[in-house]
């Protein structure tokens, strides 16, 4: 991180007229002429979760806010191609699971006849993502966010200029504060050629027509894993490949792993972890993938499917936005450095979310925006990062926040480790949803909680309680004794949490 760089002097610049260019019903960033200087305190380059959220905040303060996007509508990639359409159908796609695979059988309900009907499965992802993308444009238009179509680009330290698909320039924004919220993009694999029908990334694998029978899934990290999910729920049978030895990737917990690994294996799911991916080729309607032991390249063989999905990761979306040519060096990632209060290496110029260090999520790029538009106008900046959460949206779901027992082991802090399984959760019992645990980690000394760990029903929502506990500082013991509802399942994060702070849990 950058330091030592003052920060910038607030003051307030004459706001335009400037004419609204949304059309909310249809969620279309309309074309039109505009004049050849605007004039703002701040103008956002993107309008993904971390760019629309700091414009709105910025309206919220009094600021004359101005939104520059490349895309047809807002939301980035969350809203579009990311978060909400894969959380959709794994949302619906697990309703068919439960009522192919003969699950509402053994809860009493019996049903004949089911039948998958995927346009309208995809159409249901399509109009929340529609009603989600309109909603930020009806934001915008409360707010009196002046919302420009192009593609951003700094031209000076106080000017972006917004460009047309032809390179031509749409309009000129004259701004005493930039904000650069450009997010990520997927991560190309090399010598392979993405026709998001046959070979997909992610965006591909939110539309495809039919169920594929055999489908690939290069990386078994979040992205695939869901989306993996999705479609062997729906009836593919499915291959994650993964070059490390574990899946998941970074920050969750090794005992989380082995668990989540055993029961997505037992719903279906095939991997094959340690193995590298070399070339993939279509052959008689099939494609053919090469692979590899990740540790012995003499160790080959080949597999086929119907469908090949890359999910190797995202990238730093830091391209043409003219940083070089004013004197911001982006890393050896592509990212753009900042100091703590988001500032590049000139002052006035902002970075957050996706582009900057740091995980690559939604919720973090938020409260990134939020907090330097407050920073802009006075307020304190600060942000924990080890207070963020991340959630797998697998069944069961995978959540955590905090260190994990290897960060903790590594690190050379004692602790000590509460758990507690939903196996033992009345709630988890009575909805026939007793996969997975409960893991709180506390420091041995203090009680003070370090991480929690969880799998099992309900979590995504679970982990917030515990984000809470640690912003706050709170020990295993302060949760503890909060009371909580009887029967949820956040009983069970209780229970956790005690049997951290005395070894003792009541229900196991």
């Amino acid at each position: 991180m950058q330091t030592n760089i003052c920060s910038l002097m607030a003051t307030t610049v004459k706001p335009s007229c400037i004419k609204r260019v949304i059309n909310p019903a249809l969620t279309v960033i309309q074309q039109r002429r505009y004049a050849s200087n605007l004039d703002a305190d701040i103008v956002v380059i993107g309008s993904g979760p971390g760019g629309y959220v700091a414009a709105i905040k910025a309206a919220q303060l009094g600021m004359k806010t101005v939104c520059i996007e490349k895309d047809p509508t807002l939301g980035g990639t969350c809203l579009n191609v990311g978060c909400i359409p894969s959380k959709s159908l794994l949302n619906n796609s697990y309703y068919y699971h439960m009522a192919h695979s003969g699950d509402l059988k053994e809860r009493g309900i019996d049903v004949s006849g089911i039948q998958l009907n995927l346009p309208k499965l995809m159409e249901q992802k399509t109009n929340v993502v529609k009603a989600l993308t309109g909603g930020i444009a009806g934001l915008f238009k409360k707010n009196k966010i002046e919302l420009i179509k192009g593609h951003g680009k700094i031209t000076g330290n106080n000017q972006v200029t917004a460009l047309g698909p032809d390179g031509s320039t749409v309009a000129t924004v004259n701004a005493k504060n930039i904000l650069i919220a450009t997010g990520s993009e997927v991560t190309p694999f090399q010598g392979f050629e993405v026709d998001e029908k046959e070979i997909v990334t992610s965006t591909g694998a939110l539309s495809l027509e039919t169920v594929p029978k055999s489908l690939i899934v290069i990386g078994a990290g979040v992205i695939g894993l869901e989306l993996g999910s999705v479609w062997q729920r729906l009836g593919s049978e499915v291959t994650a490949i993964e070059f490390m030895p574990t899946i998941g990737g970074v920050g969750m917990d090794g005992e989380v792993r082995k668990t989540l690994q055993k029961i997505l294996t037992k719903q279906g799911f095939k991997f094959k972890l340690g193995t590298k991916v070399t070339a993939a080729s279509k052959q008689n309607n099939q494609i053919e993938v090469s692979l590899e032991d990740a540790k012995d390249s003499n160790k080959k063989e080949s597999m086929t499917c119907d469908v090949l999905l890359l999910c190797i990761g995202r990238r730093p979306y830091t391209e043409n936005l003219g940083l070089e040519e004013i004197g911001i060096e982006r890393d050896e990632k592509g990212r753009i450095p900042v100091n703590s209060r988001f500032q590049t290496v000139i002052p006035n110029i902002f970075a957050i979310g996706d582009c900057i260090h740091g995980p690559m999520l939604a919720h973090k790029a938020e409260d990134e925006g939020i907090i330097t538009v407050e920073g802009i106008a006075g307020g304190a900046v600060h942000i924990d990062y080890n207070c963020v959460p991340s959630v797998i949206y697998t069944h069961p779901e995978v959540s955590w926040v905090g260190k994990s027992e290897e960060d903790l082991k590594q690190e050379g802090i004692d602790f000590k480790v509460g758990k507690f399984p939903f196996m033992a959760n009345s709630r988890a019992k009575t909805n026939l949803e007793v996969d997975g645990f409960v893991k709180v980690l506390a420091d041995k000394n203090t009680d003070k909680i370090l991480g929690v760990h969880m799998i099992g029903p309900c979590v995504g929502e679970l982990i917030n309680e515990a984000v809470l506990a640690m912003e706050y500082g709170a020990s295993a013991e302060d949760v503890a004794r909060v009371c909580h509802a009887h029967p949820t399942c956040a009983e069970a994060l209780r229970e956790a949490h005690l049997s951290a702070y005395c070894g003792k849990p009541i229900n196991f």
